[in-house]
């Protein structure tokens, strides 16, 4: 064991020690000196800001800016603890507007490093220079208007600090991490990073487009989509990528609140949330948001780094970022730059008198809630669906005892439960005119194995590509095309005026479904309030006094979810009503993910998660699989509805739905005109 410390009598520390104590916490590593320097630069209106690094920053970190200046007189302050002109009450500091406000940044890093400060005002005739600390003389010095810090040997009279630093390299690395975030939030101010006298990075002043395609790169900026809505005292807006053009790691998220880059709990739980649906696997998504507030209403005041906050109201905070990302991920690509597509042209051969075409239903392409609905896929004559193509595994009968399980579980009275078997058995009513298939019209299967098709006295229409005009196409009335012909039994082959669509269609058939589900669902609890399942025998379970605080604190709220959580004790929860919809759920497992949620982010998404999982599986099991031959016109069917339904270019696991290989591309790829 180690001895224990000898006894010494309480004194004040001196002002270096001290300050030396508060550089532990602001000063890091080199970033850190960067990224204050980077913030009073940006506080003094600074609109060109220079960075010159040496050995990573540890040898030299200087960075000039065209702001205001420092007068003189004030110079000596401006390295002095605790000193600083962007605060002066409390009522400033509850109301904090700039990016730098406590006034140790300076102090900090000339208590670890040798700082020279040279600073020249607009009415000055020259600049001013001040070396060391704030004990210095201030001389007379050459520069241009605004300020130049330049900090040399970090941690010099610290060795013991600088052990722990990384390799030239790795710190480099941190230090143009932090110059990327700052320009990224400031289009308006031109940046230039040198590292060892070679230029790295710069910026020109320019539109938030603009900047974000550089630093965040081309792919980004052809796969991302644009966010501006207010809401009261919030506004949020920049960019969201989309989904298909996620990473494996979570480099490329930038959000700001004030103009300030945080990595705050309720905002990521907000923007993930938001790409549940769309997303794929572990994959994360690439943006670049910024929420602006009233300063009153957040509170930057909560770390050294100030890379955290803490909102007045995070609940409120939480469901404005939340829909508003949902809100521009509901774009489809098709059709995110143009109007709701036109319906289907009455042409072609199809009309509402030809026998076993139903406009209403080809248009709603599988309106499950119409109990006269029959699905108007025909079986397929290569057989039972082959599993290595990815879809949901397992037999008609089993999806039919999933989905009764799932209908169950919504209510037995729902039009849910009324539709056990619904898009899966072979052999489906509808275009069941076998002679009609391809490949089924000389020797081939017939109307063999596909019950139901003989007797259904249904002929179907000529499987004729639909036509379009080339201004029709020119215009992108129909963003999808039209669709050419069926690939393996899986992909449909669509040509629209940029060239060559290829759609999954069981992926594509699943959103749709999904989206329909869910829509179905909102409407019918629509305007009523949570149904709940009392419990016949309450459910407790030990708790934390975290939790025990959170179900007093909060009931309100989770009564608003359905639940009805007491406490028994103080470390004993009891469970007496959970929401219908979830009702078969582990009660202990749901209230305590409600709990977690409620605390950190002032509501829960766990219902609803958990209904889209629910729901999700459905939509898998149900929607058209692999190997089922469609005709041209329920292939066109299918590409309409995906132009107006909602995150339509993935499926509810994340997988893209369809993909544009254009006309130069295929040029290329037969060497055309080379």
């Amino acid at each position: 064991m180690n001895a224990p410390a000898p006894f010494r009598p309480i004194q004040a520390l001196p002002d270096q020690l001290i300050s030396q104590i508060a550089a532990g916490e602001v000063v890091e590593r080199p970033s850190a000196v960067v990224k204050e320097l980077l913030e009073n630069a940006l506080d003094a209106g600074s609109s060109q800001i220079t960075v010159r690094l040496e050995e990573g920053g540890v040898k030299r970190i200087a960075i000039t800016d065209n702001g205001r200046g420092i007068a003189p007189e004030q110079m000596p302050l401006a390295l002095a603890r605790h000193a600083t002109s962007k605060i002066a009450s409390l009522d400033d500091l509850e109301n904090v507007g700039t990016l730098g406000f406590r006034g140790e940044a300076l102090a900090s890093i000339a208590s670890v490093a040798a700082v020279t400060l040279t600073s020249r005002t607009a009415d000055a005739a020259h600049a001013w220079e001040l070396t060391g600390s704030h004990n210095g003389t201030v001389t007379p010095s050459s520069g241009a208007h605004g300020t130049t810090v330049d900090v040399r040997d970090l941690y010099f009279n610290t060795p013991a600090r600088r052990k722990f630093l990384k390799s030239e390299q790795t710190e480099f690395g941190h230090c143009a991490e932090v110059v990327r975030r700052i320009a990224l939030a400031r289009p308006d101010v031109a940046f230039s990073l040198s590292h060892n006298g070679r230029t790295v990075d710069h910026w020109m002043v320019g539109e938030m487009a603009k900047r974000s395609a550089q630093i965040l790169g081309e792919n980004f900026a052809t796969a991302r989509l644009s966010i501006d809505e207010h809401a009261g005292p919030l506004r949020i807006h920049g960019y969201a990528g989309l989904p298909t053009a996620s990473k494996a790691r979570a480099d490329g998220q930038f959000f700001y609140v004030n103009g300030r880059f945080v990595r705050d709990k309720v905002l990521m739980h907000a923007v993930r949330a938001a790409y549940e649906d769309v997303l794929h696997g572990d994959r994360f998504p690439s943006y670049v948001l910024a929420l602006d507030l009233d300063p009153a209403l957040v509170d930057v005041n909560v770390h050294p780094s100030k890379i955290e906050v803490r909102f007045r109201d995070s609940r409120a905070v939480h469901q404005f970022v939340f829909h508003a990302v949902q809100r521009a991920l509901a774009q489809t690509s098709a059709t995110a730059h143009g109007s709701v597509p036109s319906p289907l042209p009455a042409a072609d051969g199809l009309n509402a008198t030809t026998p076993g075409w139903r406009p209403q239903e080809q248009t709603s392409f599988g309106s499950i809630l119409n109990p006269d609905y029959q699905p108007t896929f025909s079986a397929s004559p290569f057989g039972q669906p082959q599993r290595q193509f990815g879809d949901a595994a397992g037999t008609n009968g089993g999806v039919a005892q999933s989905t009764e399980r799932y209908g169950a579980l919504f209510g037995g009275g729902t039009a849910f439960g009324a539709r056990a078997s619904y898009g899966v058995e072979d052999g489906a009513a509808g275009y069941g005119a076998a002679g009609n298939l391809p490949g089924a019209a000389e020797g081939g299967n017939g109307t063999r194995g596909m019950p139901g098709a003989a007797g259904s006295g249904y002929a179907l229409p000529q499987a004729t590509p639909y036509t379009a005009s080339s201004a029709a196409l020119a215009a992108e009335e129909f963003p999808l095309g039209f669709a050419l012909a069926q690939l393996h039994g899986i992909y449909i082959m669509a040509q629209n005026s940029k060239g060559l669509v290829l759609v999954d269609m069981h992926a594509a058939h699943e959103r749709i479904l999904y989206e329909q589900l869910k829509n179905a669902l909102d409407a019918q609890v629509s305007g009523q309030d949570m149904q709940v399942q009392q419990l016949l025998i309450p459910v407790t379970f030990y708790a934390d006094p975290v939790e025990v605080g959170t179900a007093q604190e909060h009931q309100e709220t989770l009564q608003s979810l359905g639940f009805d959580i007491a406490a028994l004790s103080p470390t004993t929860l009891a469970v007496r009503t959970v929401p219908a919809l979830l009702k078969n759920a582990d009660a202990q497992t749901l209230a305590r993910d409600v709990l977690r949620d409620v605390r950190e982010f002032g509501g829960s998404r766990v219902l609803i998660e958990r209904r889209n999982e629910l729901l999700g599986t459905l939509a898998c099991h149900t929607a058209v699989r692999a190997n089922r031959i469609l005709s041209v016109q329920e292939m066109n069917a299918l590409l309409r509805q995906m132009e107006s339904t909602e995150r339509a270019d993935q499926c509810n696991h994340g997988r893209p739905t369809w993909v544009q290989v254009e006309i130069n591309a295929l040029d290329k790829l037969f060497l055309r005109g080379q």
